[in-house]
């Protein structure tokens, strides 16, 4: 199997390309962190009986609703309870860690489920400033040109054990890794993480063609940018050793329920979330009863009718045309879902109903 092998999926069904997963693992009031969890294993096992071609975990910090600041942890966590689908980081943010440590992470988790993981990365820290600083141990934040370049150069070396002579870092290898493969009697594995690069703008796109690699923009929170930067991403395209041709997915906000207005009221809860969350005051995922009972402010309400047209909502066929819409408008080679709500019940259900809307295998 080739890297561009593991990188291209196949769309199932009557859907027009693969369609994947990402969860944030979000927290509802009312529940706990533990809740979400067992959501996540249980919508990652639905996602690989239905054909969902990957599952992908985003690092997020300091935010209460997010329960995804580990997403090493609970790739192994997902690994262990699924035999098919792709798993992945979607992203890691790579500023926030020693690219050595993700390395010596992606190639546990490589060896836990070989040929099943992905290592996509971001340069944004995924969380506030300061929340950052704490992170990195330091007041001095840099996610400029310069900066992420060296370190996704540096991660890709630990991955390849491929530093050159002379290099400080030649005698330190990443293990598990192919270094193993030099000891006697040691045996290569046929598999490496594909990376993956993260954006929201066109800094990646550009990186992410001119090194060849696979792309995702973050059209879920980005979507004014998400022709541009995969137009970006296409013209600036190299064939590589990983790709011989572009290949873009984009996250996607999506949620289907069984009727129009169940779907407007859970979305109004997940847009209450991110409007606090946008002002600075971060909690649980607030129930719709909640969310119906809010009395907006004329600035929140332009934000929350802003932020849903964004977001693909109504009955299972509505969605499937708006995907399918959305697909055809971008040249998007894969649509990654996420489908954010209070409880996992709705979740689940989402994407259940996707699923059926495209006839995707039930196994």
């Amino acid at each position: 199997m080739t890297a561009d092998d593991e990188i291209r999926g196949s769309a199932r069904g009557t859907a027009p390309v693969p369609l994947s997963v990402l969860d944030l693992v979000t927290v509802g009031a009312g529940h706990t962190a533990t809740d979400a969890l067992r959501t996540s294993v249980a919508l990652s096992r639905l996602a690989e009986s239905r054909g969902f071609h990957r599952y992908w975990v985003a690092e997020h910090h300091s935010m209460p609703g997010v329960a995804s600041s580990s997403p090493a942890v609970i790739l192994a966590h997902l690994a262990a309870r699924t035999d098919r689908i792709r798993l992945g980081s979607g992203g890691v943010m790579l500023p926030n860690h020693a690219p050595l440590v993700i390395a010596e992470q992606f190639g546990t988790l490589e060896a836990m489920a070989p040929g099943r993981i992905d290592l996509g990365l971001g340069r944004a820290p995924g969380t506030d400033g300061a929340t950052a600083a704490a992170l990195r141990r330091t007041d001095h934040l840099n996610e400029g040109a310069d900066d992420f370049p060296q370190q996704l150069a540096e991660l890709t070396r630990f991955l390849d054990d491929d530093f050159p002579d002379g290099h400080p870092y030649r005698r330190i290898h990443a293990v598990p890794g192919p270094v193993q493969a030099t000891s006697p009697g040691g045996v290569q594995s046929p598999h490496r993480p594909p990376v993956w690069l993260l954006g929201s703008s066109g800094f990646s796109a550009r990186l992410a063609g001119v090194l060849g690699l696979p792309f995702a923009f973050a059209h879920h929170f980005s979507a004014r940018n998400t022709v541009p930067a995969l137009d970006l991403y296409r013209e600036s395209f190299r064939p590589s050793g990983v790709l011989d041709a572009p290949y873009a997915l984009i996250g996607v906000a999506a949620l289907a329920a069984d009727e129009e207005r169940e779907a407007r009221r859970q979305v109004l809860a997940a847009a209450l979330n991110m409007v606090r969350l946008r002002t600075g005051r971060p909690g649980l995922v607030p129930t719709p009863e909640e969310a119906e009972s809010h009395e907006f402010t004329p600035a929140e309400a332009d934000f929350i009718s802003s932020w849903n047209a964004n977001v693909v909502h109504g009955t299972p066929d509505e969605v499937r045309a708006g995907l399918d819409d959305l697909q055809k408008r971008t040249g998007a080679d894969e649509l990654m879902i996420t489908s954010n709500a209070h409880s996992g019940e709705v979740r689940l259900r989402s994407y259940e109903l996707i699923a059926d809307a495209y006839g995707l295998p039930a196994d």
